[in-house]
């Protein structure tokens, strides 16, 4: 009789776990009405350009921006960091080594954060001459004069101008109660396109206060709140005239709280996931681990969720299967996913994301944004876009 029992037994507790286990995939949390009709006003595959562009010229300069903002991206993106002196200025690393010639200009300071130098310091600095060196196939002399770039500078970009500089390559600027304010002007090579800003709170622990100072800059801006209208062109990227001119993205659940307290449901702010054992790092895949950690950051104010892909070059860790793309949907986010530098990539997962962080804008925007898989040279329209902005 006990043996006999053995098998139903053994069937209804496979059931009821398998019954809990459908239970506890179900979502319980759901981005707001509000947030819903945010993201609806989202340009279609959105293409966002991941720091511009670190493979066609030095990322986060003005050379990568206005690239990024001519090739027709929807979104310029960048990392937001902040000097001594309270400058947001855009750069990824939380030193200068890799991507200025801080070692030559301040030996004696190299290793010391972004946070210890005022902007006049940093201004000082070339931010492209590395790029030249270490990618000599795609070196342009002019890139030799870029510098570091202001919140403000990428706005200005975002607006079809460009910085005014001298016949050195020099920043024009005045300096009014001590304040050093810069100089724009049109930009005689703009076609129009007016992407958005997409925006992450860099190492945002090392910048009390990040949050606070972003709203008021984008305020002081006219790109929150009372937005200034900008002018656009048919048939051109018009993301700026829009609710969704501005997306704000970290990978802090600290930053992510006070973005939302800052912002609140009018801005989409997206939670970026990455495979780690640092206390803000998704520690595994497995798809409860991977529901808790998304619900957490929806229910902290994220409306999109960016997962790593895997693949050339990046290898990164693949955040993205499609039962992790299943979770995030099922509770009304979007999916912004990082970073897409091949057509394989775009090709294998274009149909379950709604966004894509690329550093080759060209390429995704023919094949995720137009559906071109057909044999069209994107490098000869990046190349040439370079070419007619003067680089």
């Amino acid at each position: 009789m006990k043996k006999n029992l053995v098998v139903p037994l053994l069937f209804l507790v496979l059931m009821v776990a398998c019954g809990n286990l459908v239970e506890l995939l179900r979502t319980s949390s759901r981005v707001t009405p509000a947030q819903k009709r945010i993201l609806k006003l989202l340009p279609k595959r959105s293409v966002i350009a991941h720091r511009g562009t670190t493979y066609w010229a030095p990322e986060e300069t003005e050379a990568a921006m206005r690239w990024a903002r001519n090739t027709g991206a929807d979104y310029l993106e960048f990392d937001l960091q902040r000097t001594k002196d309270g400058f947001l200025i855009a750069i990824h690393d939380d030193n200068l080594l890799r991507t200025t010639d801080i070692d030559q200009k301040f030996p004696d300071r190299k290793n010391l954060p972004v946070s210890s130098f005022t902007y006049a310091e940093l201004m000082t600095l070339d931010a492209g001459t590395w790029f030249n060196k270490k990618y000599p196939g795609r070196a342009k002399p002019s890139f030799s004069f870029l510098d570091i770039l202001t919140l403000e500078d990428i706005v200005q970009i975002a607006e079809g101008k460009r910085i005014k500089r001298d016949e050195n390559g020099k920043r024009i600027h005045t300096t009014i109660n001590g304040t050093w304010t810069n100089v724009y002007e049109h930009d005689p090579m703009d076609n129009g396109n007016r992407p958005g800003i997409y925006i992450e709170t860099k190492v945002p622990d090392m910048f009390p206060g990040i949050e606070e100072d972003l709203k008021r800059e984008l305020i002081r801006l006219e790109w929150q709140g009372n937005k200034k209208a900008i002018s656009t062109q048919k048939g051109k990227v018009s993301t700026a005239n829009t609710d969704t001119r501005v997306i704000l993205q970290t990978f802090s659940k600290e930053s992510l709280k006070k973005l939302h307290a800052n912002f609140g449901d009018s801005v989409p702010i997206c939670f970026l996931l990455w495979l780690g054992i640092e206390p803000d790092d998704l520690p595994e895949d497995i798809p409860l681990t991977y529901k808790k950690h998304v619900e957490s950051a929806i229910s902290n104010g994220a409306s999109i969720i960016g997962p790593s892909i895997s693949g050339e070059p990046n290898n990164y860790s693949n955040l993205l299967t499609p039962q992790h793309a299943e979770i995030i949907h099922e509770t009304g986010a979007y999916i912004h996913a990082y970073s897409f530098d091949t057509k394989k990539q775009l090709l294998q997962f274009a149909p379950i994301v709604d966004g894509v962080f690329s550093n080759k804008s060209e390429e995704a925007l023919l094949i995720y944004k137009h559906q071109n898989t057909s044999r069209v040279d994107s490098s000869l329209i990046a190349l040439q876009t370079l070419r007619q902005l003067g680089y």
